[in-house]
């Protein structure tokens, strides 16, 4: 009997293809053999443990990341982040290249917003996502990235305390 780790995974390999628009003849035929239906079958109704290599191999295959293959609850694909405020300040006084894209997305908010307050901007969820995307990582890595380089305020009234 399938674990529910396993059903859940399974779940999520199938939502993958589904949107995709492939039926397990389907990527059968599109892998040229590759990838059995049968056994992607199996692997999505979770009746057959799928090794690290091979879930690596399939993400491939797919053309998505593999943590986008695993389920939600595994700490992988989750990003706890929502929104986060940013110091401005710091942001714009760091001269690290890596910062660089984040500092000119944070002026163009401001410039949408036109909240030019010149000491904080709260980053939506929706646009840290986007920064991640431009990143290349998870939101998580992104805000794990901000904390290292000191442009995060863990507590935005404490700008505006006399």
């Amino acid at each position: 009997m399938p674990s529910e780790y396993a059903k859940s995974l399974g779940a999520r390999l199938r939502s993958i293809r589904q949107q995709q628009g492939l039926s397990l003849q389907g990527v059968e035929e599109k892998s040229n053999g590759r990838w059995k239906a049968v056994v992607v079958g199996s692997y999505e109704r979770g009746d057959r443990a799928v090794t690290v290599s091979r879930l690596a191999e399939l993400a491939e295959f797919y053309r998505v990341p593999v943590a986008e293959l695993l389920p939600d609850g595994t700490g992988v694909r989750h990003d706890s982040a929502g929104k986060i405020v940013l110091d401005l300040e710091r942001l714009y006084d760091l001269t690290e290249e890596d910062l660089t894209y984040i500092a000119r997305y944070a002026r163009a908010i401001q410039q949408q917003r036109g909240d030019y307050n010149g000491r904080v901007l709260s980053i939506r969820a929706d646009d840290l996502r986007s920064l991640a995307i431009v990143y290349d990582c998870s939101t998580d890595a992104l805000v794990e990235r901000l904390t290292e380089h000191g442009v995060l305020v863990e507590d935005p009234r404490a700008f505006f305390a006399s």
